[in-house]
């Protein structure tokens, strides 16, 4: 039996590398260019909102195709997106356009939601023992994308002849390119994501569609799953942006609170290299248990004090929460689903609960700090994720597939 992740998965590991890159790069521009395409400051984070509506649109879509033509042209074809939110970004700024901004990041965002199931098409094939690695070593890619992503964006925002952030943008088309020439050097596991026979696709769609509603509405296993992740996902993106919010209101320099943003980025990702050996080692309930404990302690640590040094500290213990939950849900899925037809289509309704919540942590922040206040936000917070561990308790109490065993127990 196979003891050592396939060279694939380093090729996986590669390619999700380029699609954080491109996400940070968005997060560090989408509102400076907003801001200077439009008079209207509430306007200027519409264009990042919409790279985020699209991710959730294009999440099931995607399942769906790469289901139809299988992972690795469904993969291939997102890089033309990709490609065009370049072309049209650099359009965007050089012509002061605030609509093909809007059209750029929307593509972007068509993109990221293909790419996202990179970590999926990683365990496929694989033995149930190392999904978890390969999933944990394919979200570790957001370390690259924290080094190369702001570098990328710092040398090329100001380049001698171009309009500020027309090469950053500019710069997708290439790694459009790279995208495309790694997943063409991936070979697929045999029978990964297998096209319907001839006659029978739209059919198959809709029931293998409705055979993952069915399976996750009867397998509280594969509910918890897609709960932690989706719930530590919206959680994670409500308190970072928050916390952002929070100490520009305690008059905190900018480029302290950029600092401290960026141990959060590398406290979520860089976990990600052993993630999956403390998996193998204690279980997936006990590591998913674990990130819900963390994403409590962050909000205990912010209730506790307004000092910078323990709102860092809130930060990367949040970042390290949002890794247990992502990477521990992912790879709970991944070892209830095994090799089910329809394991395609639940990692699509899986992404889609993720967009959601990621969505409304995006747009919820500014609001509930008028409305409940940071202190009050931090308590809901605690809430959620006490409702979410009595969940997980009840749901994988005597689940074979979160234990530390290799076994995945079938949908």
């Amino acid at each position: 039996m196979r003891s050592k992740l396939p060279f694939a998965t380093y090729l996986y590991f590669l390619a999700q590398s380029i699609n954080l890159t491109t996400a940070v790069m968005s997060v560090a521009m989408a509102a400076i260019v907003g801001a200077s395409l439009t008079p209207s400051l509430w306007l200027s984070t519409v264009p990042y909102g919409f790279q985020f509506l699209f991710v959730m649109l294009m999440t099931v879509p995607a399942s769906r195709l790469m289901k139809r033509i299988g992972r690795k042209r469904a993969f291939l074809l997102a890089a033309f997106p990709l490609a065009l939110s370049g072309v049209s970004g650099y359009l965007a700024v050089d012509r002061g356009s605030f609509a093909l901004l809007i059209v750029a990041h929307a593509l972007l965002g068509s993109y990221i939601a293909f790419a996202n199931f990179n970590r999926f098409a990683a365990t496929d094939g694989l033995d149930a023992r190392l999904k978890p690695r390969a999933i944990s070593l394919v979200v570790a890619g957001g370390v690259l994308a924290a080094l190369t992503g702001p570098l990328l964006a710092d040398r090329l925002k100001d380049a001698a002849g171009f309009a500020p952030f027309a090469l950053c943008y500019a710069a997708f088309t290439g790694l459009a390119l790279l995208s495309f020439l790694v997943h063409l050097a991936v070979r697929e596991a045999p029978g990964a994501a297998r096209p319907p026979a001839a006659g029978d696709g739209h059919t198959a769609a809709g029931g293998q569609a409705g055979a993952a509603w069915r399976a996750v509405r009867r397998t509280p296993a594969l509910a918890a799953a897609i709960a932690v992740g989706a719930l530590g996902y919206g959680i994670m993106n409500l308190l970072m942006v928050q916390a952002s919010l929070h100490m520009a209101g305690l008059h905190m320099h900018f480029s302290a609170v950029g600092t401290a943003i960026q141990w959060h980025v590398v406290a979520m990702f860089a976990p990600s290299f052993f993630t999956g050996a403390i998996i193998g080692r204690l279980g997936l309930r006990a590591v998913i248990a674990g990130g819900i404990a963390l994403l409590i302690a962050a909000s205990v640590l912010n209730l506790l004090s307004d000092d910078y040094v323990m709102l860092v500290a809130s930060l990367v213990v949040l970042g390290l929460g949002w890794n247990f939950t992502y990477v521990g849900g992912s790879a709970l899925l991944a070892r209830v689903l095994g090799e089910q037809p329809h394991a395609i289509e639940v990692q699509g309704l899986n992404d889609l609960g993720l967009s959601v919540m990621a969505t409304a942590g995006a747009f919820l922040p500014a609001l509930l700090l008028q409305g409940l206040g940071w202190a009050g936000t931090n308590l809901a917070c605690i809430g959620l994720c006490l409702a979410l561990l009595a969940c997980v308790h009840r749901s994988l109490r005597n689940h074979p597939a979160a234990g530390a065993g290799p076994a995945a127990a079938s949908v």
